[in-house]
């Protein structure tokens, strides 16, 4: 190896990389596919009653949820996404999906508890099921990583998952988590769902910036 090549993998960026990188392919191993299932079968079941979707999250939580909601549009789900000026009221047989790492995110509780009076299913993405997001949600899937006010506290799983935190300041190793994990879930909804890259591609936008 070169010494260019050494410089470049002793980078901090790189390392970085690599140690989040790695991080979320440990969370793969430990997420629970019940949860998952759970989830994907709200989903379908959205899709297959024509229901609407709203996603919610603050932060940078808020943009993995909106990236999450352009690829259910691209795949025929009347998806939107909390805050956005055109967002419809959504009642029962709808589907809310809050993601919050620390679930106590006080404004997506709210949003979450709202939808799931007017008869909405909740679906959470947490790192704590326990919390107030937890206790209000239909499905949770327990998606591992630090939060930006909880530190995971559980030594088994800071010892099998490789937790460093001084690479991923803040809610950073949740959200690139809950960002890979809901690609993943995109393409398994495609495989489901029998909808091909061409259909995505018709219904993306082809009017940009």
């Amino acid at each position: 190896m070169s010494s260019l090549d050494n410089e470049s993998q002793n980078h901090t960026a790189i390392v970085a990389m690599k140690e989040i990188a790695n991080f979320v392919i440990k969370a793969s191993e430990i997420i629970d596919t019940k949860e998952v299932d759970n989830f994907v079968s709200l989903l379908i079941d959205t899709y297959n009653n024509k229901a609407k979707v709203l996603v919610m999250g603050a932060g940078r939580s808020g943009l993995v949820g909106k990236a999450f909601a352009m690829r259910l549009l691209h795949m025929g789900f009347s998806s939107y996404v909390l805050g956005e000026t055109i967002v419809p009221s959504i009642s029962k047989g709808d589907l809310a999906i809050a993601i919050s790492g620390s679930g106590r995110t006080q404004l997506i509780v709210d949003a979450a508890d709202a939808a799931k009076k007017v008869g909405s299913k909740v679906v959470a993405l947490t790192t704590f099921p326990d919390s107030p997001l937890g206790s209000i949600a239909d499905v949770i899937v327990k998606i591992p990583g630090r939060s930006k006010i909880s530190k995971m506290d559980d030594y088994f799983a800071r010892q099998i998952l490789g937790l460093h935190e001084p690479f991923a300041p803040l809610g950073t190793l949740f959200e690139d988590t809950t960002m890979i994990f809901l690609d993943g879930v995109v393409y398994h909804l495609m495989s489901r769902l029998n909808i091909s890259e061409d259909q995505m591609r018709n219904r993306h936008a082809n009017v940009e910036f």
